[in-house]
Parts: structure tokens; sequence; C-alpha cells
């Protein structure tokens, strides 16, 4: 079964390398592509049978006439653009007019663009939002697969076990985030690109790394943190490096590099405060706004660009994201904790129980490593030379789960709390590799996978039907035979799963 698993470079008859896919990737793909299939068609279906919910969301009036075509197209994808997803699009439409505008990142609206654009020949046919509504469908269907397959690829690097990395991204395939890799959110796309990045740093291709995590900050603020696996990795070179009798030239170079590292990652972020302050706080920026846009902005009290200079604009250091933030949203230092707000916490209890879970089980295996801060493996030195742990326990995941206890952490105070699961499922590959590392130990169905699992599930299929290939579809055919730990992990993810598309797509409260 090993060979099931190993990267395949097949030679075509002049001796010309061709890459494929192994099975484990094959099967990645082909499941990925059935849940995002399976999430349209739900999301769909929901929005035509169940009558939206009358949110207070932003909701700008629609400039330009509909045709048939258009209301169908409303009809079916129309669930996708719910809540923040109608910012994003209102975004690549029309740019950043309002101020709370600012608060959504420029590079999921400038992928719809693109998307646009290949959809031109549509345009006579279809409005401006209805090719940014399928725009919305292809590109995150597409961004959420190759989230899945790159995901699988990151989990064989890091993790040292391919099983774990194939049942990691099959969990992924059908994550409690679900709906916002499919509406028009910017997670799909972030969860592609930092997987990627991660990636491209275990590969020991730093620039490559540095320049991804560029691009994931241009898509979501949290990008910036990336920038401490870079950070990290040049750290655990230099003291690897300290055995030389000069250390100033490498401390030198780590220096410059640790430098370099930051700006790269936070340049995104400070161009685009740099343009809000172009927009609002210089003379001469202002727009030519339509006239129901305008008349938007009366009744809601949105700043428009070429109004009245914000405070903001003031500050030592004028960073428009903050001052939303605070204003818009209410984020701050424990301002989330209401009473009001206790179901918004029990819906974030799960993936927050989740990555504690991992933290506390990685600690008490590595204390030494946690205490080292992943720089060293071991208090003797000739432990070091011993077989490191495989999957979840490998050393290498030290950087992720401080990556991702550091988000949690910084979620549970400082944001509203609801947006944890969404915030931790597309940032950190922690929350699929935890619970493949307890599948893999704690499934007697799946412990044994050359030989028990097959048996076991043949004999507890129903008769005359042949168990499926899909090794998440296996524990679900057989879910009375599944370990409890295994149906608390796989009934959160369905759940969730399946509750974000009939909420969500509807304006109903959901993460």
């Amino acid at each position: 079964m090993k060979t099931e698993f190993r990267n395949l470079r097949k030679l075509r008859p002049g001796g010309e390398r061709m890459w494929s896919l192994d099975p484990s990737q094959k099967e990645v793909l082909r499941f990925a592509v059935s849940c995002r299939i399976l999430t349209l068609m739900l999301q769909a279906l929901f929005n035509i049978i169940i009558p939206d919910h009358h949110a207070d969301a932003f909701s700008p009036p629609r400039l330009a006439s509909s045709c048939s075509v258009d209301q169908l197209v409303e009809g079916l994808l129309g669930g996708l653009s719910r809540w923040d997803a109608e910012h994003f699009l209102f975004i690549a439409e029309h740019g950043y007019l309002y101020e709370h505008n600012f608060a959504f990142f420029p590079g999921f609206p400038l992928a719809l663009l693109m998307g646009t654009e290949l959809l031109r020949p549509l345009q006579g046919l279809l409005s401006q939002r209805s090719c940014l509504l399928v725009s919305v469908a292809l590109l995150n269907f597409l961004f959420s697969v190759l989230a899945a397959v790159t995901l699988h690829d990151l989990g064989c690097l890091v993790l040292g076990c391919p099983r774990q990395a194939f049942y990691a991204a099959m969990l992924f395939c059908l994550s409690p985030a679900n709906v916002f890799l499919a509406a028009g959110y910017s997670e799909a796309l972030f969860a592609f690109l930092t997987f990627s990045a991660m990636g491209q740093l275990e590969r020991g291709r730093s620039w490559a790394s540095g320049l991804l995590f560029a691009l994931a900050t241009g898509v979501r603020s949290n990008g910036l943190v990336s920038v401490g696996f870079l950070l990290h990795a040049q750290c655990r070179g230099f003291f690897s490096s300290l055995v030389v009798l000069n250390p100033l030239k490498p401390l030198f170079k780590l220096m410059a590099s640790l430098c370099l590292s930051v700006l790269t990652v936070s340049l995104p972020f400070a161009l685009f405060q740099y343009y809000a302050y172009t927009q609002f706080c210089l003379p001469g920026s202002a727009h030519s706004v339509p006239e129901p846009l305008v008349q938007l902005a009366v009744d809601k009290g949105y700043r428009i660009t070429g109004g009245n200079e914000p405070p903001w604009c003031s500050w030592g250091l004028p960073l428009v994201y903050s001052y939303i933030q605070d204003v818009y949203w209410n984020v701050g230092f424990l301002r989330y904790y209401e009473l009001r707000q206790v179901p918004n916490f029990l819906l974030a209890t799960p993936v927050a129980v989740l990555v504690v879970w991992a933290a506390w089980t990685y600690v008490t295996t590595h204390p030494w490593l946690c205490l080292t801060l992943g720089l060293r493996r071991s208090k003797d030195s000739k432990k070091t030379l011993e077989k490191p742990h495989p999957g979840f326990l490998s050393p290498k995941v030290f950087v992720y789960l401080v990556h991702a206890a550091g988000l949690l952490l910084f979620g549970s105070l400082c944001m509203h709390v609801q947006v944890l699961t969404r915030l931790l499922c597309s940032s950190t590959p922690v929350v699929y590799w935890f619970p493949a590392h307890l599948l893999q130990n704690q499934e007697p169905l799946l412990r044994s996978v050359d030989t028990v699992p097959e048996k076991l599930l043949e004999k507890n299929s129903p008769p005359g039907q042949k168990a499926p290939r899909n090794c998440i579809m296996k524990l679900l055919y057989n879910w009375r035979a599944c370990s409890p730990v295994t149906r608390c992990i796989l009934g959160y993810f369905l759940t969730y799963w399946l509750l974000g598309l009939l909420l969500h797509c509807n304006f109903l409260p959901w993460t």
C-alpha cells in the first residue's frame, strides 16, 4: 500500500518526463470536485425553497436592469452573495466607494474581475452582477479544489505520513467552513495561497514562499501572521550554523533576511492602507459616484470618497483598517464578551476545542521541543539522531501549531468569535491534521488499512451492496461500527458543512 501514496513520475517512450497524480491525489481531487458540485446544488436548492431572512446586511441598489437570464442566475447562484459576499461583489463592480469597503482586501475582488473578463462573450447576455456571480461560483470551485490538493501535498511534506495527509485532505473537502469556501468570500483563495506558500517553504524555496504569503496578505489581513513561518525557518537555519567560528556573518544575514521577510509579506497591507489614505485624506481624490449609491450613503450614514476628512487621517499611523474594525464592526479586546453572544461562542466551541486539544497533545509529547521553540528536538544530543515521530507529532508540526494557537487566541479575545470557524479552517492545516491523526490512531476501521478495514467494511456492508473506496465514505457507510471519536469528528464536520449552506445562503445567522 505504500506505493499508493508515492508521487509517480512516468516516462514517455522518448524518455520525456510526464507528471501524473498518484492514486491518493486522484481520490482527493475526485472527492473535492464531488463535494464542490454537491455544495453548489444544495445552495441553489436551499436558496429556491427557503425564503430569505430580512437581515440588516449591506444591500446596495442594482443599477442595471435584469433580464430573465439574470433572474435565473440569481435564483441558482444568489445564495453565494449573502452577508459579506455582497461587499466583495460591490467592490468588484464599483470599486472602493465607501469607507467600510476597505475592511475587505482587494485580492479576491481582483480575481473576480479577471474571471468576468474570461466571461466577456457572455456579457451581452448577462449583466455585470450575473457575470460576477458566475465568476464567484467557478473561481471558488477551482480555488477550493486546488486548496485540497495543495493541503495533501503539504501534509506529505510535513507529516511524513502519507496516510494522515490523505485523511486530512479528505476532511478539508468536508470543511466546517464549507459555505465560505463556495460563497463570494476570500477564504478559498486564501487557503490555496497559504497552503501553497507553506509547501514551497517546506521545499526550501523561501522566495516563492514569501511571494505567495504576500499574495495571501493581499487577500486577507490575517496573512500578516504567516510571516512567522519565514522567520522561524530563517532562525532555524541560523542556529544550525552556530558551530562556525565567526557567527557575525550568519547573524548579519539572519537580520537582513528577517527584515526582508517582514517587508515582503506586509507590503500588500501597507499599499492597501496607502491607497485608502489617498482616497479619503488627500485633496482632489473624489470620484464620480452614481446617484443611487450616494443616496444609500446618506440613508445609511456611509462615508464616501471626496466627503469630509475622516478622523483616522490625522493619526500618526493612519490605518483605515483599524478604524473600520473599531467603528463599524466594534472589534476590540474582549468587546464580544457579552451575555447575548453566548450562542456565537457555542458555535465557535468545536473548532476551539479541536485546536486546544491538538496543542495539549503536542506539548505533552514534545515538552523540550516546545520550550526551545522548535529549534532543538531533544535535551540529549544523542536523541536527536533517533527517528522522529511520524504524522501529527512530527517536530515539523510545531510552527504550524503555534500559528493555529496564535490565531485562536487572537480571535477569541479580539474578534467576533463566531468567525473563528472560517478563520481557522481557511488558515491552518492543524484543524485537519489533528482529526486525521485521531482517525488513524483511534478508528479500528482505519488502524490497519492493509488488511483489517476492507474485511470489516465488507462484513458490515448491507447485503448486495459494495463498500465505497473513499475512506471517509467508508466510515459514513459503516457509521455504527465507527468509534465515538470518529463519530464526533465526522458529525462536527458534516453538521457544519450542511448547516452552513442551509442558514448562510438564506441570510440566516451563521459563523
